[in-house]
């Protein structure tokens, strides 16, 4: 049988990212909440930027 929780990035960020949260009001209000308190990740966009990214090996 088939689980019912599939997780998708593309679904993810368009629901719970960055450009979603800054549409209302209320989303903006809690990316200024959340730069107040010094967090480092405001929305799941940037979770995915940082895991996505690879290191730079190039200085050997």
């Amino acid at each position: 049988m088939k689980r019912t929780y599939q997780p998708k990035k593309i679904r993810t960020l368009r629901k719970r990212g960055f450009l979603k949260k800054m549409q209302s009001k209320g989303g903006r209000s809690l990316l200024k909440r959340r730069r107040l308190k010094g967090r480092t990740l405001l929305t799941v966009s940037d979770e995915f930027r940082i895991k996505d990214k690879k290191p730079n090996n190039r200085n050997k």
